[in-house]
């Protein structure tokens, strides 16, 4: 039976010329000067062929900077092939990286307008489908609150609803579920599945290979810009799995084990009835509601919880964004934030210029950072891409950079909020080890994730965070259980 062509690409090609779309002008004026005029072309994509059928849900895999979200863009014809030929039947609705295209001055609200609006829809339109958007993203009445308040989590959730409802005939998301809490993966996996039967093809770009294998009906895997493996997910996961430990040339990749950290009584974080209220309209919502908790030098904190319920808002005060408006909180040592994927990177500079420009942020001096650039940009595993605008970075390159900075100036208190949830496999073990060899150095180590093995494994304790309430306190794997009991529990209900 002859199944139907929806996306149909033939030797595409996809090249970016660093020197001469490179918004630093500080290094086009050295280029210049000294008469460099090397060839500079990088090509994110090369010759990639391939199908995409109607009825599909089509898996995209691959390290980060692999060439995943050029591909995506070039779908959505927000790119244009340098070469070869890409022909989509139809409208392609994309959701690229978490909450993309959200003007973070806005409501939750007039940005699901002004998103549906951007998607061709008229008001009224969008207005039949905004109940239905609000109850699936499960914000409540966070949705009247501007974007900047929101978790990346949250506004994973929120992009996901916008996209999903409006009854696309292509759905592209690029890393745009990476964020989300187990709940709201469950849902969003039964999403797609709904979707496949209205709309022509899903493509899924994701990190998360069991979330690839278990919803998609084939996969495709990028490497170095062109196809590495196709054909059913379960074969080409296996391949991209067992070519992760063969990228280590330097050093093998670490099998992690339990992190062995010697906790002392030294208390670096202290908060007593902890209580953040943010006003929706004239009534106050508690973020986070009478949290009392401890930590201590040595400790490798698992912040875990639902979107929305409270963990970013928890760093953000921890950092000194927010004050408490109830309560008390005590921290000892010059604390460093890594708070959402590449927050606070300039996206119009290069990546090296956001390594002087963050290390200055954190109060390292330019010499400091210049001793430290190199073991940076090595450990990111940017060399091809650090004098690129990081406006060219997937989220998962600029989860990578983030953590690769904050990371090496060695902070005595180090949070970490959902930061690594893009990075790939290879990242992921490497920033764990990281984070292990840290605690010798650092006080003590915050990390909020979604990620429960990593919970499990690296932290010394976790606490879970329900509606602004603190659940529990105490050992990972007990955390963990409770958290995910809770979670089947409301599945059931």
């Amino acid at each position: 039976m002859k199944q139907d062509i929806v996306i149909e690409a033939k030797n595409i090609g996809v090249k970016y010329d660093s020197r001469l779309k490179r918004e630093d002008i500080r290094t086009l004026s050295y280029d210049l000067l000294t008469g460099d005029k090397s060839n500079k072309d990088f090509w994110a994509l090369k010759d990639i062929s391939f199908n995409g059928y109607k009825g599909e849900v089509l898996g995209i895999i691959g390290s980060n900077g692999a060439g995943k979200s050029t591909l995506c863009k070039t779908i959505a014809e927000i790119l244009k092939p340098d070469k070869g030929t890409i022909k989509v039947d139809g409208k392609v609705s994309a959701l690229l990286s978490m909450g993309a295209g959200f003007n973070r001055q806005l409501s939750g609200k007039d940005n699901i307008y002004l998103n549906g609006m951007m998607m061709g829809m008229a008001r009224s339109e969008v207005k039949e489908f905004y109940q239905e958007i609000l109850e699936f993203s499960g914000l409540g009445d966070f949705i009247h609150q501007p974007i900047k308040n929101y978790s990346s989590g949250m506004r994973a959730r929120l992009g996901f609803s916008i996209a999903a409802m409006l009854n696309p005939e292509t759905l592209v998301l690029d890393e745009a579920l990476n964020t989300g809490d187990l709940e709201f993966a469950k849902r969003a996996s039964k999403k797609i599945k709904d979707l496949v039967s209205r709309a022509k093809m899903v493509i899924i770009v994701s990190h998360n290979i069991k979330f690839i294998k278990k919803n998609c009906t084939r996969a495709i895997w990028i490497d170095s810009g062109v196809i590495a493996a196709e054909g059913h997910p379960e074969e080409v996961a296996k391949k991209y799995r067992e070519s992760v430990p063969k990228r280590k040339k330097k050093k093998k990749v670490v099998e992690l084990k339990e992190t062995q950290s010697a906790v002392k009584e030294n208390k670096v974080v202290v908060a007593k009835n902890l209580s953040i209220k943010f006003k929706i309209g004239k009534k106050d919502f508690w973020s986070l509601k009478d949290v009392s908790f401890k930590v201590r030098e040595g400790d490798i904190l698992g912040v875990i919880g639902h979107n929305g319920a409270g963990k970013t808002t928890l760093c953000r005060t921890i950092s000194g964004i927010y004050r408490p408006d109830e309560g008390s909180l005590y921290t000892e040592g010059a604390t460093t934030a890594l708070l959402s994927i590449g927050a606070g990177f300039n996206r119009h500079l290069t990546g090296m210029d956001n390594i002087i420009l963050s290390g200055m942020m954190m109060g390292i001096s330019k010499e400091e950072i210049f001793q430290l650039r190199d073991e940076i940009i090595e450990f990111a595993n940017l060399e091809k891409h650090i004098n690129k605008p990081v406006k060219h970075y997937s989220s998962g390159m600029r989860s990578r950079l983030g953590f690769s900075i904050a990371a090496a100036v060695q902070p005595e208190l180090f949070i970490i909020d959902e930061a690594l949830s893009a990075g790939d496999m290879e990242f992921r073990a490497k920033a764990s080890e990281r984070i292990q060899e840290m605690i010798t150095d650092a006080k003590a180590v915050i990390v909020v994730t979604h990620n429960m093995k990593f919970v499990e494994k690296i932290c010394t304790r976790a606490i879970w965070i329900n509606k602004g309430n603190l659940m529990f306190d105490g050992s990972p794997k007990e955390a963990v259980e409770r958290y995910t009991a809770h979670v089947n529990q409301g599945k059931k209900s």
